[in-house]
């Protein structure tokens, strides 16, 4: 990552949509950065529902996006069908960040309508809610960090081929019976994505939901330190009605509690990690994350229409 200004060092655009910030509508912000843009933007959102689909271009890094509280500034919109076309945000540019916003996609039960798709290297999210019913977070690829997020679905409602630390997140299954949390897309040993959940908590109905399935067949989620809920059926993982699958997923727990936690029943093809096997995925080293997360700006430049 380089970027000409200092990392606490930020041009400040403001939206809010009674008309008294630089735009009323937080596309027209995104649009008003230059492409291939070096410095550092702050976005800053007022608390409102911006009924928006947003994207953010792949010529335009270095965005941070930032409501004030993850409840009171909300992005939606109500789209669904194609997984790249419906989402409510698309992050295409790399260095993104987002702060304390909501992002719904209100296309509810009749299939997939994803809330927010990341296809970007170094994205993170922090303190954000991310909500839909199947397929919620489309986290495509790159290196990403979530943050004290609650990211809510029912069916495989975090997806995609990522390599993405998920810390302190809340993950509440809306499903009924048969839900997925996970679908990760890794298809080949070489590839260096998964998903890792580190210090989070897992709620729902009763028995209605498992960890995950492989969407591709070298699938990797991994859950360590997590409270897992009686929303969390006893067998954890499916193998996507595919047995050769359990052959080449990877999907491992560590040192999880809470009733849904028990793996007296887990199929056997899923591994309880050992110390040493947990310690090289229990920091950010998949993402790389200490060469390129960033604090919030502390010092703002004036934005120049």
């Amino acid at each position: 990552m380089a970027v000409s200004s200092s990392n606490t060092d930020a041009v400040l655009i403001t939206v809010d949509q009674s008309g008294t910030g630089d735009y009323r509508t937080i596309q027209e912000a995104i649009d008003a950065v230059a492409s291939n843009n070096s410095e550092l933007i702050y976005i800053s959102i007022k608390p409102g529902t911006y009924r928006e689909k947003i994207v953010v271009p792949a010529d335009k890094p270095f965005i941070t996006l930032s409501g004030t509280e993850g409840f009171n500034t909300t992005i939606t919109w109500n789209d669904g069908g194609d997984i790249f076309d419906s989402p409510t945000m698309s992050v295409m540019a790399s260095d993104f960040v987002a702060r304390f916003l909501t992002i719904r996609n209100d296309f509810g039960t009749r299939g997939k309508g994803i809330a927010l798709r990341v296809s970007a290297d170094r994205a993170a999210f922090y303190g954000c809610r991310i909500t839909s019913y199947q397929d919620t977070l489309l986290d495509d690829f790159g290196r990403h960090y979530y943050y004290n997020c609650y990211i809510e679905g029912a069916t495989d409602f975090i997806c995609g081929n990522a390599a993405s630390f998920f810390q302190s997140c809340q993950l509440h299954s809306l499903a009924k019976n048969l839900g997925t949390i996970t679908a990760q897309h890794r298809n080949s040993p070489l590839e260096n994505t998964g998903f890792t959940f580190l210090g989070c908590k897992i709620t729902g109905l009763d028995n209605a939901t498992v960890l995950g399935r492989p969407w591709g067949s070298y699938s990797r989620v991994i859950y360590a330190h997590t409270y897992m809920s009686s929303a969390i059926s006893p067998d954890g993982w499916r193998d996507w009605d595919d047995p050769s699958n359990q052959r080449t997923v990877y999907y491992g727990e560590y040192k999880c509690y809470g009733p849904g936690a028990d793996r007296s029943k887990r199929v056997g093809w899923s591994r309880e990690l050992s110390h040493d096997e947990s310690a090289p995925i229990l920091n950010m080293t998949m993402i790389g994350g200490r060469s390129w997360l960033r604090p919030a700006p502390t010092r703002f430049r004036k934005h120049v229409k």
